[in-house]
């Protein structure tokens, strides 16, 4: 196995560190922002070199990015602004932060970040409150949401434009916690499926007042988070049910024994084969087709398995099977059994928040209250498009006839799960928590991969949520 050594973030003070430092400034600067004019020897030493302290990244001996930090006047803001304190909060100790570059290989976020802390850090030991930039405008989003704030017209030429842009000390404190994204280091960090972290949003809405079930304003609550489930999904309908994903499942495989009508189980983890299990519990006539754990189900395996049973009259799978991180192809699924006139049910437990979820066309389709959507766990979901009406044949608590009959509610719901649950949902649609996540995802395959692990599934065939 090839290791692959960790990254060491620190101030750069080693000749070898300054000679790469210059190289990678000419890569950026001449190679990739025209900026400066080539030269032969591929090397641009900053004006301020002299001046500047230099936040670097290193794997080993090989600088990956840099940053540096002065707090001498003038910056070179100065010369391109004469009114360059007119433009500034007045009273504060400045410093100019300038030749931010990363080596094309390593732009997933995780250097950027690290940078980021070391100088921070750096700049607060210094007594620095106010810090200042010359954004390109090629990343003015990302300048932003770290909190620094534009003023002043564009300075530079040509395809080397920026924003002149400044970040106040408090500014940072409100918005770089955030930003880096890392707990405190006395909190613990759990590698389990869940529970998941709670946003403070959801935990205020967890601790509000209880309500009850029968009352105005629950009502309201429930048809609120009911059409935000929806509309995430794009199913017409979605019942909620006080319980966890097995209850949701169960509800399922109530509704399909109705149907009396053969069908068929895909299985290729754990969370396929409790589908066998909910269907062989309820007396269903089914058959199961196995693949080898960690395997993907193709479309050619999917439409050789209906054609080889085309009595079944609807197919239960797995999004998300968690045992393996394995995501199948729901489009793909809902094309092979609308050829075929088969009913597609799926467990999305496990990608409903983490990956887009796109219900149309899917007869029955099941999801929780925690996990990817981010609340506590203690309401199942189930999502469908078609009307269903009561069952004498069903237990009460199974029906979901009843619920919809009910609107929600035919036995006691729980008031402050549904506005967790709620609150979740309109926080996971407000945020790019399902792109971070796939970027997070990206990188941590990368590296298991470099140190010789072979990780299950790849691409789109992978969930960015598990591991």
């Amino acid at each position: 196995m090839t290791l692959t050594l960790p990254f060491q973030f620190k101030i750069a003070s080693e000749p070898s560190e300054f000679e790469q430092i210059h190289r990678l400034n000419y890569r950026t600067f001449v190679d990739e922002i025209p900026q400066h004019e080539p030269n032969g020897d591929r090397v641009l030493v900053d004006r301020f070199d002299g001046e500047n302290t230099y936040v670097v990244c290193l794997r080993g001996d090989a600088l990956l990015g840099m940053i540096s930090v002065r707090g001498r006047r003038p910056f070179s803001l100065d010369h391109k602004l004469r009114d360059l304190d007119a433009h500034l909060p007045p009273g504060r100790t400045p410093c100019e932060i300038r030749l931010l570059s990363v080596d094309p290989e390593h732009r997933t976020g995780v250097v950027f970040r690290g940078l980021v802390e070391c100088l921070a850090r750096h700049c607060l030991g210094e007594g620095y409150d106010l810090a200042l930039i010359s954004g390109t405008v090629r990343q003015l989003r990302l300048y932003r949401h770290i909190g620094f704030i534009p003023f002043g017209p564009l300075v530079g030429t040509g395809e080397a434009l920026y924003q002149p842009m400044y970040l106040t000390l408090e500014s940072f404190r409100e918005r770089g916690r955030a930003f880096e994204r890392r707990p405190p280091e006395s909190a613990p960090v759990s590698f389990l499926p869940g529970p998941v972290e709670i946003a403070p949003e959801v935990r205020r809405a967890m601790a509000a007042p209880p309500v009850s079930h029968r009352g105005g304003a629950f009502v309201d609550d429930l048809a609120r988070t009911r059409s935000a489930l929806a509309a995430l999904t794009g199913a017409r309908r979605v019942q909620v049910m006080l319980g966890s994903g097995t209850l949701a499942n169960e509800a399922v495989a109530a509704q399909l024994s109705l149907l009396g009508e053969p069908g068929l189980v895909l299985s290729h983890g754990e969370f396929g084969e409790r589908l066998a299990d909910h269907a062989a519990r309820w007396g269903l006539a089914f058959a199961v087709v196995r693949q080898e754990w960690g395997s993907v189900f193709t479309r050619r395996a999917v439409e050789a398995a209906l054609d080889a049973h085309p009595g079944a009259r609807w197919l239960w799978a797995v999004h998300c099977e968690t045992s393996s991180g394995v995501l199948t192809d729901l489009e793909m699924l809902r094309e092979a059994c609308a050829a075929r006139g088969v009913r597609l049910c799926v467990d999305c437990i496990s990608s409903l928040g983490t990956v887009p979820v796109e219900l149309e066309g899917v007869y029955l389709a099941t999801g929780v209250s925690g996990k990817g959507i981010g609340s506590f766990p203690g309401i199942a979901l189930v999502f469908h498009h078609h009307e269903i009406v009561p069952s004498d044949r069903l237990p009460r608590y199974l029906d979901l006839g009843l619920y919809a009959a009910c609107d929600g509610t035919p036995f006691t719901q729980s008031s402050n799960l549904v506005r967790a649950l709620d609150a979740a949902v309109a926080r996971l649609a407000d945020s790019g928590i399902a792109a971070e996540a796939a970027e997070d995802s990206a990188w941590l395959r990368d590296r298991l991969r470099e140190r010789g692990f072979r990780v299950l599934a790849a691409g789109t065939d992978s969930s960015p949520a598990v591991t």
